[in-house]
């Protein structure tokens, strides 16, 4: 990994050429394969999980779902990515990277046409209950592709995943640019289904192209342990890092959008672009902060507390807190969510290279069987963060205002800043 290889320690020739920075710096066939096979689930993921914001929290409440119970079905996509991922990145090497990642794309592209079905359902309990039904099968499809896309990247680019996460990004903050004024914009012309089911037939055309052109990479029998790996003192700080700022963006999900059509009385249609602040900030820094992160390792650590404590002040700007006494603006309102999206990016580039890194130190040997506890801890930590974001978002949300729930939520960056110096073992 970028990592290891800064410590001059060379990984293993595993058939795989030279990485992107290395001579030769051209890309081999198998490495741009993957690169777009990624980039195709990292784009239609997000745009998938995205279309919801502008619109899905008010029709939910028309549905009978109050804002709490909203925040639970966003959470309850997040409970069932933290399974699936635990359970994926512990025998991923055993099943095979290539079809998780092609079953999961699958599943992901069927219950997004499903869940363009719900409106069909009668409101009350039912409606809310096969909205459970639908995200949790959604999750579970949604982990298996992101947790094997991980894995698969980091043993295709064993000394720059953080540059190749980094340049990947670019396709999931297209897919949250696109999702949310695209959403919105269909909603409003043709109504609930066809969001849904247009992505969707989108998502399952893209199966076959990458069941063609995705390599498959010989995996070994798993030696290493899960629990040897989380209980590393670094390991768990950096956990702490990835949950907070997942929870931080879960937030957003069911409260964002019901504050902007409240406060500045914007059209459904209007509201996915102001989602456009932070997700074209966060996409356009990524590959910056990932490059920085692998060329000089040895200032990961101030991008993340850095990344922690930016993070934590735009979240108490965010409403802005009332004890503030400051009237809340559109214009501060995005320019908020543009240092969020940068300050997310400081945070996350450097997570997943850190991992390996003191896995490394730790005597892990590498392989695919690392990639995949390692890629499968950092999904269900970010989805620990997606349940809790949403759940106790909307909680607060509903009691407290969003300008309170939104200066609450930034505690948990700041909590993280505080453990950041901490040691590898």
């Amino acid at each position: 990994m970028g990592s290891r290889a800064a410590g001059g320690e060379q990984p293993q020739d595993d058939g795989v050429s030279e990485a992107v920075g290395e001579e030769p710096r051209r890309l081999t066939r198998d490495q741009l394969f993957t690169i777009v096979a990624t980039a195709s689930i990292n784009f239609s993921s997000m745009i998938c999980f995205s279309i919801l914001g502008p619109f899905f929290p008010s029709e939910a409440e028309k549905k009978g779902a109050s804002n709490t119970i909203v925040g639970l079905i966003f959470g309850c996509f997040a409970l069932f990515n933290f399974l699936t991922s635990l359970i994926l990145g512990n025998y991923l090497s055993q099943i095979g990277a290539k079809f998780i990642f092609v079953a999961g794309m699958f599943v992901s592209g069927c219950v997004t046409i499903l869940f363009g079905m719900l409106d069909k359902v009668p409101s009350g309990p039912m409606f809310i209950g096969f909205c459970f039904l639908v995200r949790a099968m959604d999750a579970i499809g949604f982990a298996a592709a992101i947790t094997a896309s991980f894995s698969i990247l980091a043993k295709a680019f064993p000394t720059n995943i953080a540059t190749v996460l980094g340049s990947l990004e670019i396709f999931t903050g297209l897919g949250l640019v696109l999702g949310p004024p695209l959403g919105g914009f269909l909603y409003q012309s043709f109504g609930y289904e066809v969001p849904f089911i247009t992505l969707g037939c989108i998502v399952l055309a893209l199966v076959p192209v990458n069941i063609c052109i995705l390599p498959k990479y010989d995996s070994s029998p798993r030696k290493e342990s899960f629990w040897k790996l989380i209980l590393l003192p670094k390991v768990l700080i950096l956990c702490l890092s990835i949950f907070s700022l997942s929870a931080c963006l879960g937030f957003l999900d069911p409260t964002m959008s019901l504050f902007i059509l409240k406060k500045f009385k914007l059209p459904a249609g209007y509201v996915g672009l102001v989602f456009l602040g932070l997700a074209l900030s966060y996409s356009l820094s990524s590959p910056l902060l990932g490059l920085v992160s692998d060329k000089l390792p040895y200032i990961r650590k101030w991008l993340l507390i850095s990344g922690d404590l930016m993070t934590a002040v735009c979240f108490f700007m965010l409403g802005p807190a009332p004890v503030l006494h400051i009237e809340s603006q559109l214009w501060m309102f995005v320019l908020v969510l543009v240092l969020i999206g940068f300050s997310l990016g400081m945070s996350a580039m450097p997570l997943f290279p850190e991992i390996l890194q003191c896995a490394y130190e730790n005597g892990f040997e590498e392989g695919l069987s690392l990639l995949g506890l390692v890629s499968g801890l950092f999904n269900a930590m970010w989805s620990l963060g997606a349940f809790v974001g949403p759940v106790l978002g909307g909680f607060l949300n509903e009691e407290l205002g969003f300008e309170w729930a939104a200066a609450i939520q930034g505690g948990w960056p700041l909590l993280s800043f505080q453990f950041q110096p901490a040691k590898c073992s």
